[in-house]
């Protein structure tokens, strides 16, 4: 990395309270030459509070790839940069990846400047297991693809968060009680942060009844957060039982074939058998 290059700072910006706002982060931008924005005027509104002055440039989705090689120029130059977005964490379901990819490309050092994001703050007062869990942005638009979308994750043990709008987040339930098991608990937080936060947990099948009936539930900006499937670990165990009928099978069909075979006649899963099958293999 050149000494002569200016640096790219990721700026997490607030997500409704102006109060979750760090020291460093203010500082940072009264010091950098240059703000890239989201949405310059939102930011303007934010520089303001903090009576920061400074230049702004338009990054959005639809312009990030061609603005982000001007900027990376701009950093070459000598000039700082900071790149914010309209709410949280630059990134995460949110515009700047080309910028960032390009300057580390160029050599330009980018520091994360670390502070709100929705994803965690929801996560960490939702009351479900937060030591693995699956980030998936902002879900399909239609029906179909939410649909499809739930059903690949119906038996993943891992938490799931996602994103979603005040238009969509009754569709989005309704989509999910046709897939998930309506006990299966979730967690909607909304408005994070803002005056009318609410964090709710909850049955799916309560949760819809809740948000069909409150018109306010139905307002703002949404993280949902959604547990894991349990798994039996009783009825999941290979007994000998299990391996006799599958060295049967070995000896006749493939082991792809003898996993699918087994998990039809003893109801375990396949990816569990199939990894059984691969052992006998390798032991034999």
């Amino acid at each position: 990395m050149s000494d002569k290059y200016g640096r790219l700072y990721v700026v997490a910006t607030p997500i409704g309270n102006l109060a979750d706002f760090s020291y460093r982060a203010v500082d940072i931008l009264q010091q950098v030459e240059l703000i890239a924005a989201e949405d310059t005027r939102h930011t303007k509104m934010l520089l303001q509070h903090y009576g920061i002055n400074k230049k702004i440039v338009s990054l959005h989705q639809h312009n990030e790839e061609k603005t982000a090689p001007y900027l990376v120029e701009k950093m070459q130059q000598g000039e700082s940069i900071a790149l914010v977005s309209d709410a949280g964490t630059p990134l995460l379901s949110d515009p700047g990846m080309p910028l960032v990819r390009l300057a580390k490309q160029e050599g330009i050092q980018v520091s994360p400047i670390p502070g709100a994001c929705a994803l965690i703050a929801a996560l960490s007062a939702a009351g479900l297991p937060v030591n693995r869990f699956c980030f998936e942005g902002f879900l399909p638009r239609t029906s179909n693809a939410r649909k499809s979308f739930f059903a690949e994750r119906l038996d993943w043990s891992l938490t799931w968060v996602f994103y979603e709008s005040s238009h969509r987040i009754l569709a989005c339930l309704e989509d999910m009680v046709t897939v998930l098991p309506l006990d299966r608990e979730i967690v909607i937080a909304r408005e994070v942060t803002k005056l009318h936060e609410t964090i709710v947990k909850d049955s799916l099948e309560n949760m819809l009844d809740l948000v069909k009936n409150d018109k306010n539930m139905q307002k703002g900006e949404f993280v949902v957060i959604v547990d894991g499937a349990k798994i039996d670990k009783k009825s999941q165990e290979i007994s000998k039982e299990h391996l006799k009928i599958l060295q049967i099978l070995l000896k006749e069909c493939s082991t792809k074939t003898a996993a699918a075979m087994a998990a039809e006649i003893t109801g375990l899963r396949k990816k569990l058998l199939y990894q059984a099958a691969l052992q006998l293999t390798i032991n034999n």
